[in-house]
């Protein structure tokens, strides 16, 4: 065996073993917020201060994981908002378990490495999820560029086509933060 061989063979030894989970060299981040569960409660004393009680409840009860990634780390804030770090890049489906929807599946598709998933309003449903704001998802990508510049890519979220965003590096600080959902009272119906 010549030496070359023997580095060869020792490097390959050093990997990981085939079909065992690891962390991706080119992880994406998952943010946004949950706005709420399709089927809420129906009940006739609904208040503002009763409804902001539920969604606290909801959220805190909110549970969400990705398959065969055991190196995700986030989870789901007070206030509705997720965050998922170090997800593989490609084809991933993350699946939410809320009162009301007990496997609410988001399915990406075509993300790139190294991308930032931005999803504002996320309904969950029994077995899926809903865009309450398809025009705020994004896709974003740091880059060595003055502004914003398309890549000519698409990812999927939820099914809806985005494209993917060349974004200035200054611009991708907010990447490992749980983001804000919008403050203020919350549109409920009252009824009397």
């Amino acid at each position: 065996m010549t030496r070359y061989s023997a580095i060869v063979l020792l490097a390959l030894a050093c990997g990981p073993a085939p079909n065992t989970p690891h962390v991706s060299r080119d992880p994406i981040s998952v943010r946004g917020w949950i706005a709420d569960v399709e089927e809420a409660p129906n009940t006739s004393f609904r208040t503002v201060e009763t409804e902001v009680a539920r969604r606290t409840h909801l959220f805190q009860s909110t549970n969400l994981w990705i398959d065969n990634a055991p190196y995700v780390s986030g989870g789901v804030a007070e206030n509705g908002s997720f965050i998922l770090l170090d997800v593989p890049p490609g084809n991933v489906t993350i699946t939410f378990s809320a009162p009301g929807a007990p496997a609410a599946h988001l399915v990406l598709e075509r993300v790139p490495g190294n991308a930032d998933v931005f999803i504002p309003g996320l309904l969950l449903k029994r077995d899926s999820v809903g865009l309450l704001d398809p025009k705020g998802v994004k896709v974003r990508l740091a880059a060595r560029v003055k502004r914003p510049t398309p890549t000519g890519k698409t990812a999927i979220v939820a099914g809806l086509p985005v494209p993917v965003i060349d974004t200035p590096l200054a611009a991708m600080v907010d990447r490992l933060d749980y983001p804000n959902p919008p403050s203020g009272p919350t549109p409920i119906a009252i009824v009397k």
